[in-house]
């Protein structure tokens, strides 16, 4: 159920309905990955690029706030590692009232649909909605198609999880990208939620936005993307062309031209 104050915040992690959010809780999955060991730096460059919002643990937000100018502030509530015996066993790591203590305008939740750890996250992710939901707080469902012979970017697979997603409460979905725009837009339809791709294991500049274009020609309402972003050699700049093309419906090549990359 919407209500004023989820309304309110979504419009804070968002700028016409569109989304442009930059996760960097990868600090517990990877550690502390170039990007991240100076986060002050990386956080006030990409939302000075473009970004809506940024997304970090919570015991990250002291450092989040002072700058992130102005924009949108997302809390993730579960989390795995790289090093430990699976990393699609993700493990909660907060709460809704906690988040909303560290300055959160929304919370996130990572599911990997078709996992052995599926069920145990399908449940935790209605309970966050449900918490969520009592405190206003929109929720973004990072669900993936992602398990022992799941092929992660099948769009019937994707189209699956973000109905899931819908279905679990969740407000906004994050997914991957299946590849190419008629195939993404099977996985849109498959949800009346806003659907926005993630950014997985940076590509290179071209690949990177021609995967956007795609998505939004597919009805994406935009990206989360995260290591594409945070460890670019230019964060400010990927942003800035990133933005271009969720936001004013830029043509990639123009994008990266316009932001000097």
């Amino acid at each position: 159920m919407n209500s004023t104050g989820k309304s309110a915040r979504l419009d804070r992690i968002s700028t016409g309905e569109k989304l442009v959010t930059i996760p960097m809780d990868h600090g517990i999955t990877l550690g502390a990955v170039d990007g991240l060991k100076d986060i002050e730096s990386t956080i006030d460059a990409v939302t000075r690029g473009g970004a809506d919002a940024v997304l970090t643990q919570k015991g990250i937000a002291p450092r989040v706030h002072p700058n992130k100018n102005g924009k949108g502030y997302i809390v993730h509530l579960n989390a795995s590692t790289t090093i430990g015996p699976d990393a699609n066993d993700k493990r909660r790591t907060g709460t809704v009232e906690e988040a909303v203590r560290a300055g959160a305008d929304a919370v996130s939740f990572h599911i990997n649909v078709g996992s052995d750890h599926e069920p145990d996250q399908l449940a935790d992710l209605a309970r966050v909605t449900d918490e969520a939901d009592r405190l206003g707080i929109p929720v973004l469902a990072m669900a993936y198609a992602r398990g022992p012979g799941v092929d992660e970017h099948d769009a019937r697979n994707l189209g699956h999880a973000v109905r899931l997603a819908e279905e679990a409460g969740a407000d906004v979905v994050k997914t991957a990208y299946s590849g190419d725009s008629e195939s993404f837009e099977h996985v849109v339809e498959s949800t009346a939620r806003p659907v926005i791709i993630a950014g997985g294991s940076p590509q290179g500049d071209l690949a990177t936005l021609e995967a956007v274009r795609g998505a939004m020609d597919a009805g994406a309402k935009g990206v989360s993307m995260g290591r594409t972003v945070f460890q670019h050699d230019d964060p400010k700049a990927i942003s800035e062309a990133v933005a271009a093309v969720v936001h004013d419906d830029a043509a990639p090549a123009d994008a990266l031209d316009a932001a000097g990359l």
